[in-house]
């Protein structure tokens, strides 16, 4: 069977951080508030310049150099966000040109914070059709300028950055001991559209709009959403809960990560967390969080990594990879 292995990852970060301290001078809110209900200390805000497409460029070029590839090796690039530079052409064209690449095919992917489990879903599909060797697979978010700065209960969630894998086509054995994705589960549910959204668009509006959200209604959800999705690609991938070496989740909520790691009887050691210093940053949660994980020596070569993600939609998936 063709495997999709991890080959580099790579992130980057705006140079400015937004504290909570700075936040409560802009709304009625504290530090103390903030922690208490989030487990958020920090996040990065995006400045004059720093753009989902520049933020993606950086990213991309740390990830080929940590797998020891070059641009030239990349025929396809699918970049999830939900903060494009433009409202068209694709910001993955644009990533394309940026890094030189004059062939294969180049898309942008919306399934909001759940958008780079499923880009690398779509990403692993291609490979195994033979459509795509070597893939780069991107968060890229630029959430902050989509924020109602005036709306203490969605702004100090949400922060900017982004995330690059190199996936390459590798031959495997077909069984759960390959390297690489073992398995993705994608699901969505338009009824609940309206629990988290922008109340703006081109064919509505005519205007970018704000982020809104029912903060309840998505914690109801999400502990039941991503719990059932992640049990189902386990079963298929025949690998037990107790297997998982490292959980990485989307860095929405503490208590969201620590209601399912309980609900999946995944010791919360195994959590990797970077929602304290990253915030929310939606689609380049995941990445951000594995490259952190990576760089301190947690995640190592062979090691079996959970990935899952829910977002506005609702969208909501999981993903099995053996790194």
């Amino acid at each position: 069977m063709m495997r999709s292995v991890i080959k580099g990852v790579g992130t980057s970060l705006p140079a400015r951080v937004m504290t909570n301290a700075d936040i409560s001078k802009i709304v009625d809110t504290s530090h103390e508030w903030i922690v208490e209900r989030t487990g958020i200390h920090a996040r990065h805000i995006a400045g004059e310049g720093e753009t989902t497409r520049s933020l993606a460029v950086a990213a991309c070029r740390k990830a080929l150099d940590d797998a020891g590839m070059s641009a030239a090796d990349i025929d396809l690039i699918i970049l999830a966000t939900s903060t494009p530079d433009n409202t068209f052409p694709a910001t993955a064209t644009m990533v394309q040109a940026d890094l030189g690449i004059t062939r294969g095919a180049a898309f942008d992917l919306q399934a909001v914070c759940s958008g780079f489990v499923y880009a690398l879903s779509t990403a692993d599909a291609m490979i195994k059709a033979g459509q795509a060797k070597g893939v780069l697979v991107i968060g890229s978010e630029t959430f902050s300028r989509i924020l109602d700065w005036t709306d203490r209960t969605t702004c100090v969630l949400f922060g900017d950055g982004a995330g690059a894998f190199v996936l390459s086509a590798e031959q495997g054995k077909g069984d759960n001991k390959d390297r690489g994705i073992l398995g993705s589960n994608l699901r969505s549910d338009g009824r609940y559209n309206d629990k988290l959204y922008v109340d703006g668009g081109p064919s509505t509006t005519k205007t970018v709009g704000y982020l809104r959200m029912q903060g309840r209604e998505v914690f109801k959800h999400a502990v039941t959403n991503l719990s059932s999705v992640v049990e189902d690609v386990l079963i298929d991938a025949k690998i037990s809960a107790s297997e998982i070496d490292w959980f990485v989740p989307h860095q929405a909520n503490r208590r969201i990560l620590e209601g399912v790691a309980k609900k999946l009887g995944i010791d919360e050691a195994k959590i990797v967390m970077t929602l304290a210093h990253h915030g929310n940053t939606s689609a380049a949660s995941i990445p951000l969080a594995f490259d952190a994980a990576l760089k301190d020596g947690r995640i190592k070569r062979g090691q079996l990594i959970l990935m899952e993600a829910m977002g506005g939609g609702f969208t909501w998936g999981a993903t099995l990879a053996r790194y």
